[in-house]
């Protein structure tokens, strides 16, 4: 036994043996009582006991485990036999722990605790082949009605081995007779498909999940697979679908649905699965707000004015406003700065500066200064400020917006950092490129390399022509962050819309669609370089599938024009409509239309 075993672990006093002790005697004190109910507990094991824990509590905690395992051998007592394992897993002495549980199982066979601990210990010990015997023993003997949490629950335990290859294939030998059982299918099929999703194999992930799926339609547990699964793998929606038409009324179900809509950039999509939601229970309050942020991404700001005053009635009433599973990002991808609320005042203050955005974009600023004017958290106060500076730059007074940026007060470096990225966004609107593009340089001489900067700072480069300094900033964005997949996108699509290298512009836009795979925007992107490259008809599947996920303007503008190439007149008219009616002052659609000489 290696010397650190005898030093090391976490002492426990002689709380076990006093207390079998006083329970075993606890009754001496008492009245007498006409039952005894006799205790295993006879003097020479509680003198062991006692022994053993005196010198756990002294740090000789190999003497302690030695002492403790005696006692259990000698008496096969279950609880003898927990004690002495867990002191030698409190001193970090795996070997030891589970050769303690060898000495268990071999006094009591069937024990479910000693077998649970042996497979814990053998995936621990990075021994996971050798757990077979034990796992499929613990199997056999739990009780049927227990036996599909156990089944559930074994993912999660094998997730630790080294190789998980191995393990999914070492679960599928345990598993394999409960494939079949009626009671168990659904259990195991979903175990196994969570086992080859950490293989990182998803297609025989997505395989059991249908099988899953298919034994129990009303089952959460492959529904739940299945979204893990998205967006990497497609046909795993088809069981997600299913789930909801079978058990339309889970709600926790369909807001996790949103949430992977909406992290896709599938809005479309999202809000009509929120919609459903609002009319079968209006009275819910979380779904009012997603479904609010979601129309004003998709520049729908008078439902999303209905959809939030929805919520805010609601929380005012009393609604529970607990944070649900699809507002990580209500507004926008990537915005960590938009919290799920947790609190009614946290609600109803996200709802209110959504209610302000909704009113600006409709122009009516004294309905938004009336939502900004509700909101009384210091916390707040910079996004109350910025979107007040938002409103003075649409009504012409852009050095009086700056100037309102600039004063808000900084409590922190990241303040000071949100308050340039807002006033180079205010300028960014206005179109003032050349003033954003000053703003943003002085910005990264202050925050050196950092990639949100860098990004903006190219974005107005290529607005203001500066392509090659455009290209080098995305070129350093790219080797900070390799996996910044808007970084390869927007190179890509500025050499596409420039006609110019379009190999290299597809393959920039191919690396930028692995790393988010189905964004609409991306696909959108190589549906225009696909255009440009002459494939019409590779162009208009993905543009007609990035349409579809999201109805976007610029996305519409570029599906309409191949449609028009392609002497789709009639339904390019219509998607070009469909466009303005979104945002008719959208660029790229208004460039369009007048290079086409197209009149709607």
């Amino acid at each position: 036994m290696p010397a650190p075993f005898f030093r090391r672990g976490l002492a426990r006093v002689l709380a076990c043996a006093l207390a079998s002790l006083a329970i075993a005697h606890g009754a001496s004190a008492q009245p007498a009582s006409p039952t005894v109910d006799n205790s295993g507990l006879d003097a020479a094991l509680f003198y062991q006991l006692m022994i053993g824990e005196i010198e756990l509590r002294s740090g000789e905690v190999g003497t302690a485990y030695q002492v403790l395992l005696e006692a259990a051998r000698r008496t096969k007592n279950e609880q003898v036999f927990r004690r002495a394992t867990d002191v030698a897993l409190q001193a970090r002495a795996g070997d030891q722990a589970l050769a303690a549980v060898v000495a268990w199982r071999g006094a009591l066979p069937e024990s479910s605790e000693a077998l649970r601990y042996q497979v814990q210990l053998l995936v621990a010990l990075n021994r996971a082949g050798e757990s077979v015997e034990p796992l499929t023993t613990l199997l056999r003997i739990t009780p049927a009605p227990q036996r599909p949490a156990l089944i559930a629950s074994l993912p999660r335990l094998f997730a630790r081995t080294a190789d998980r290859r191995a393990a999914a294939e070492l679960l599928g030998q345990a598993l394999r007779p409960y494939l079949d059982a009626s009671e168990t299918r659904s259990a195991a099929a979903t175990a196994l498909g969570r086992s080859w999703m950490a293989a990182l194999d998803p297609n025989q992930a997505l395989d059991f999940a249908r099988r899953a799926h298919q034994a129990e339609p009303t089952g959460e547990g492959p529904a739940l697979l299945a979204l893990e699964l998205l967006p990497g793998t497609p046909g795993a929606e088809a069981i997600v679908t299913g789930y909801l038409q079978a058990k339309p009324d889970d709600t926790g179900i369909r807001l996790l649905y949103v949430r992977t809509l909406a992290g896709s950039q599938r809005y479309a999509e999202a809000t009509q699965q929120l919609e459903q939601m609002t009319q079968r229970d209006p009275n819910r309050a979380a779904p009012w707000i997603t479904l609010g942020a979601l129309q004003l991404e998709m520049h729908r700001p008078a439902e999303a004015t209905v959809a939030l005053q929805n919520y805010v009635r609601l929380v005012e009433a009393g609604a529970p406003v607990a944070a649900d599973p699809s507002q990580a990002q209500p507004v926008g991808e990537d915005n960590d700065e938009s919290p799920a609320p947790g609190s009614s005042s946290q609600a109803l203050t996200q709802a209110w500066l959504l209610l302000a955005q909704a009113a600006e974009e409709q122009r009516d600023y004294a309905a938004a200064e009336g939502w900004l004017a509700r909101i009384d958290n210091p916390q707040r106060a910079l996004e109350v400020q910025l979107r007040r500076a938002s409103m003075l730059a649409r009504q012409g007074k852009l050095d009086e917006a700056r100037q309102s940026i600039r004063r808000v007060p900084e409590q922190t470096q990241a303040d000071g950092r949100a308050k340039l990225l807002a006033e180079a966004q205010l300028l960014r609107d206005q179109k003032a490129w050349g003033e954003a593009e000053k703003v943003l340089a002085d910005a990264n001489k202050q925050f050196a390399d950092d990639v949100d900067l860098l990004y903006e700072q190219a974005m107005m480069a290529e607005k203001t022509n500066n392509l090659d300094e455009m290209e080098r900033l995305l070129r350093r964005v790219i080797e900070l962050k390799p996996d910044h997949h808007h970084a390869y996108n927007a190179l890509g699509y500025s050499l596409a819309e420039r006609k110019v290298r379009l190999p290299e512009a597809r393959a920039l836009i191919k690396k930028a669609l692995d790393l988010s795979p189905g964004e609409p925007f991306i696909t959108d992107s190589l549906g225009w370089v696909e255009y440009r490259l002459g494939n019409s008809d590779e162009a208009l599947r993905l543009l007609r599938g990035a349409y579809q996920s999201r109805p976007d303007p610029e996305i519409a503008a570029h599906l309409g024009e191949v449609l028009w190439a392609t002497g789709q007149v009639e339904e390019a008219r219509r998607i070009w409509r469909e466009g303005r009616s979104r945002d008719s002052a959208n660029d790229v659609l208004k460039e369009t239309l007048a290079r086409l000489r197209v009149e709607l």
